[in-house]
């Protein structure tokens, strides 16, 4: 059976082995930081209730599950988490009739996880764990603060989200026109992964709208992919992750690795390069 309401990615980058996958779900907070095994994850949304397999992501926003029927399909990770707990479809069935009554069809601002906004029909509102997706990253020219790559202007969708910041929309400006400063040469990035040198710049924190703690991140300069081919990225961005956690990095430190790097803004930050998932990290002396 094929399910009209997923939203199929053209393009996402996939989790290749367990370990990787592991660590993901604990940066969404879907597994314990303790954990080394995966579990069920089951997916709740459209009046179903089955399991699903984690396969990838598109980016902080968007993971890309598969079902049973092999349908692939766009969600925000802190949705997929809620529809984890067991009491997920009761609360969702019981809300929905008393919130319908006193909430309007329309909203300008919608939260991330409401359970009553899933009886919507997709024409009233978009499901909010169908997420567009389009990942084409070299037409990527955004330079607002959090660029997620999704079709349909994504940002604009976090702002509902978090409400109206008049005095970050002011901010924002001069930030953006350093972004555009700084990508002065458009650089062609290789697929997969590939063999990289950097040396760590600082550690630092940015916000996360969809958890109660900032996301820690490290920020590189001097960042060169060695292998196949030699280019200068300049600076680049990763999660401070519990595998990067283990090389106990200080700033200055000159390390060698292999990862995919993609064309992602961090937020608040003109840094516009993105290392995904870092492994074989070693320390030059």
């Amino acid at each position: 059976m094929t399910y009209a309401f997923m939203i199929e990615p053209q393009d996402f980058i996939a989790l290749e082995n367990e370990d990787e996958l592991i660590e993901k779900c604990q940066e969404w907070g879907l597994l314990s930081g303790k954990a080394t095994k995966l579990k069920t994850f089951y997916y709740k949304g459209n009046g179903l209730n089955m399991t699903c397999t984690i396969i990838g992501y598109v980016d902080h926003m968007a993971a890309v599950i598969q079902l049973d029927n092999g349908q692939k399909h766009c969600i925000h990770p802190s949705y997929l988490k809620e529809m984890q707990a067991s009491s997920y479809s009761a609360r969702s069935i019981s809300n929905a009739g008393s919130d319908r009554s006193t909430e309007s069809t329309t909203s300008d601002t919608v939260v991330p996880v409401i359970p009553a906004e899933l009886t919507q029909t997709p024409d009233a509102l978009v499901n909010l764990d169908e997420i567009p997706v389009n990942l084409d990253d070299s037409d990527d020219t955004d330079t607002d603060e959090f660029s997620s790559g999704l079709k349909g202007d994504p940002d604009g969708l976090v702002e509902e989200y978090v409400g109206p910041q008049s005095g970050a929309a002011s901010d924002a400006q001069p930030k953006a026109k350093t972004a555009s400063k700084a990508k002065s040469v458009k650089i062609d990035l290789p697929e997969g992964k590939v063999k990289m040198s950097a040396v760590v710049k600082e550690f630092t924190t940015v916000p996360n709208h969809f958890s109660d703690n900032d996301d820690e991140v490290i920020i590189y300069e001097a960042v060169t992919i060695t292998e196949p081919d030699v280019i200068d990225v300049g600076e680049a961005w990763s999660s401070h992750s519990a595998t990067v956690k283990k090389q106990e990095l200080e700033v200055g430190d000159v390390i060698t690795f292999e990862a995919k790097i993609i064309k992602k803004k961090l937020t608040r930050n003109p840094v516009p390069y993105k290392i995904n998932n870092p492994s074989k990290i070693q320390k030059e002396d």
